[in-house]
């Protein structure tokens, strides 16, 4: 071996040993941290578990709701917390049914809204309002006006979910602490003044509106807050309606409490330092606070430094466990902006996204579609957990399929199916909302059998054996029974078609929700999601030693190509002819492009058709009119294709709707003015771009070839 051939042997392994080592993720993390020097509603900061989460405005805390009220809510929101207004006129569920026949040989009865005033239009008003999301209440200073706020300087630590807030009121400076436990519906704060301050709880009645903060302050007369001393604090009982839940507060330093109206508690500091603590309780305690519920930590720690301290270990747990990626050596400058948005869409998804409940569209920050949480959204919320190998946060949501199966299969069987048929727009009962457009998607059936497969897989590198290990035994044995009457109900759902000698899709409303469920045939993302999931479903059963099902064999085999035109187009459905001449349709999702990105290549599916369909809508779709995941959609249908540039370029294109804020929220319009399923979707088109599906073989097939990015322990994709 020559002189140069030994040194470039040397730099080789010097270079694969500096590229090998672990990424600092401290540090990558912590160049993202949000910083907010004025008064901005669209900048508002969460600190949350996912179960629970708290969101404050530049004081570091609730105290000018009103003012962010068209912004980032300032929203104080629990997944227990739900109200419903009084049923006076004793609507049924049933009233919302209309009967239809779409060619099955029954009747199905779904639930539908009503145009014609009535007691029909009433009830399903009703049930679709009810229940709604409740907000628990608002903790801040009892401060006047937020444009007397200034020289603020706040910041919220990623690495510990800290909210730091410094800033003047008028001549007087406040520094603000906020965190939040991560185990218990509870905020603490620590507030340190030059002068006298008060902490102000506020407690609205329930709006019920279809998308707001939840907050309605002109109804004191028609709810109720308590105030009790107890033996280690006080107690605030809520009574709204049928609704009670509680509210228990300590501090640490001298204070004094006292109500301040009828729904308004006050409390003074009697000091320049004060830390307070706020839990949200959905039964009355046992106790006012169990002394053992700190121990030594907060003797040594103070009240505010114990949560502190439980905040920080439980962050540092999230970001040094599970996927990770780096892309502080890429050279192209919009690499920067990329790493913000899967940064801090990580720390948006922890902190709102992995409760006991699916999430809502706008997570527990405020209110949208009352609140209640979709079903066909599960998936751009969820999957994301799995593939950045942190299956107990998708465990965890998707453990409530089990809760509603009952009412699934109820679902179907009063529309004439087998097996369980999921819901749409729903609440923690898995009550169905009534909807014209809602209660006939399809898409959100094979969410349950995807979500079950990421999670099997996640749980270890024995996927292709039939042979699981006994983490994935569990997820079987857990899963099994619910991804069988899920499928069950798909293999009913087809209709075969015996002059074609084919199975069809019909009665339904696809992802492109301007079609219509009386004409829709064979949407192409439904086709192939029904395809790729009975052959999971039957997957399923020869891991769990069954044998596979001819009937579902025989769907698998005898469903038809995606339909195209004579351009070489891919179709919205094979009866959607008019999909690239009528305006209605490319201003909608191009949800066809699931078809081969968010879903893998079958027989179905046909990469030259798709890269020709994908290109046009590239170049004419009314992008401004499409949704936040649908900028992630294109980006996976790109990578499968080949074309890592163009992959980068649709998660970065500059659209209203692409938009992701200094709090790293995605960005619709003045209704939507957060949307996390943008935030999922993002997550899970980076993972696929960085470690690509099965079978593939380039690296980082997602990224073009000279971006050096670097990322650890994330999955490929189906």
């Amino acid at each position: 071996m020559t002189v140069k051939q030994i040194f470039f042997f040397v730099a080789l392994s010097f270079s694969a040993i500096v590229h090998a080592a672990p990424i600092d993720r401290q540090a990558v993390v912590s160049r993202h941290n949000p910083h907010v020097s004025r008064v901005d509603s669209l900048s508002s900061l969460t600190v949350g578990n996912g179960d629970f989460a708290f969101t404050v405005d530049a004081s570091g805390l609730q105290s000018f709701p009103r003012s962010y009220s068209r912004g980032v809510c300032l929203g104080t929101f629990s997944n227990w917390g739900w109200h419903s207004f009084p049923n006076t006129q004793h609507y049924r569920e049933e009233e919302t049914w209309v009967a239809r026949d779409f060619g099955r040989g029954h009747k199905e009865l779904y639930a539908a809204q009503f145009k014609q005033p009535g007691r029909q239009h009433d009830a399903a008003n009703y049930f679709r309002a009810n229940p709604h999301r409740m907000h628990l209440g608002t903790i801040g200073l009892d401060l006047q006006d937020a444009r007397q706020l200034h020289d603020i300087d706040e910041t919220l630590d990623l690495w510990t979910g800290t909210v730091k807030s410094s800033f003047r009121y008028g001549k007087q400076r406040y520094q603000v602490q906020t965190v939040c436990a991560p185990d218990r519906d509870l905020i603490a704060t620590r507030v340190h003044s030059d002068g006298p301050f008060a902490f102000v709880l506020r407690f609205p009645y329930p709006t019920g509106g279809h998308s707001d903060d939840g907050c309605d302050w002109q109804k004191d007369s028609m709810h109720h807050t308590y105030l009790y001393k107890g033996d280690q604090g006080w107690l605030i009982k809520r009574v709204i309606d049928s609704t009670t839940y509680y509210v228990r507060i300590r501090w640490q330093g001298k204070a004094s409490i006292s109500k301040n109206g009828l729904n308004s508690i006050r409390i003074v500091s009697l000091d320049k330092d004060l830390a307070l603590q706020c839990e949200f309780l959905d039964s009355q305690p046992a106790t006012v606070e169990p002394s053992s519920s700190y121990g030594t930590d907060e003797s040594v720690h103070g009240l505010f430094g114990y949560w502190q301290q439980r905040s920080a270990q439980n962050w540092k747990d999230y970001w040094t466990h599970g996927g990770f990626i780096d892309f502080g050596q890429v050279r192209d400058p919009r690499a920067r902006e990329l790493e913000r948005r899967v940064i801090l869409s990580q720390y948006l998804m922890r902190a709102q996204e992995c409760g006991v409940e699916p999430p809502q569209e706008t997570g527990l920050t405020y209110n949208s579609w009352f609140g209640k949480f979709h079903l066909e959204m599960t998936w751009w919320h969820l999957a994301h957990f799995a593939l950045w190998q942190r299956p107990d946060l998708l465990d965890r949501p998707l453990s409530w399929y089990l809760k509603a199966a009952p009412k699934a299969r109820t679902i179907a069987a009063r529309q004439g199916f087998k097996g369980l048929r999921w819901m749409k727009m729903t609440d923690p009962n898995g009550i169905e909302a009534p909807s014209n457009v809602g209660s006939y998607l399809i898409w959100q059936q094979p969410h349950l059998i995807y979500l079950a497969e990421l999670l099997y897989r996640a749980q270890g590198e024995n996927v292709a054996s039939s042979k699981p290990i006994a983490a994935q035994k569990a997820v079987l044995n857990k899963y099994g029974d619910l991804v069988e009457q899920t499928a069950e109900f798909m293999g009913d759902f087809v209709q075969y078609d015996s002059l074609r000698h084919q199975f069809v899709l019909r009665g339904c409303i696809p992802a492109q929700e301007t079609l219509k469920c009386d004409s829709t045939v064979n949407p192409p993302f439904e086709l192939n999601y029904w395809l790729t999931t009975l052959k999971m479903a039957q997957q399923w059963r020869e891991r769990e030693g069954k044998p596979r099902r001819a009937d579902w064999d025989s769907i698998i085999r005898l469903l038809p190509p995606l339909a195209f035109n004579s351009d070489s187009l891919y179709l919205a459905a094979a009866s959607a002819v008019n999909t690239y001449t009528d305006r209605r349709l490319t201003s909608d999702h191009p949800a066809l492009l699931g078809a081969l990105g968010i879903l893998p290549a079958s027989r179905l599916t046909n990469e030259k058709i798709m890269r020709k369909t994908v290109d046009w809508i590239w170049d004419h779709w009314n992008w401004p009119t499409s949704w936040g995941w649908d900028f992630p959609m294109t980006a996976m249908t790109y990578a499968r294709l080949g074309d890592a540039n163009r992959a980068v370029d649709a998660l970065l294109m500059p659209q209203q709707k692409n938009t992701y804020l200094i709090n790293g929220h995605n960005y619709q319009d003045s209704r939507l003015r957060i949307y996390l399923p943008g935030n999922g979707g993002l997550l899970t088109a980076v993972a696929m771009m960085a470690v690509g599906w099965d079978g593939c073989q380039t690296k980082t097939p997602g990224f073009p070839a000279d971006w050096d990015v670097r990322w650890e322990n994330i999955s490929p994709m189906p």
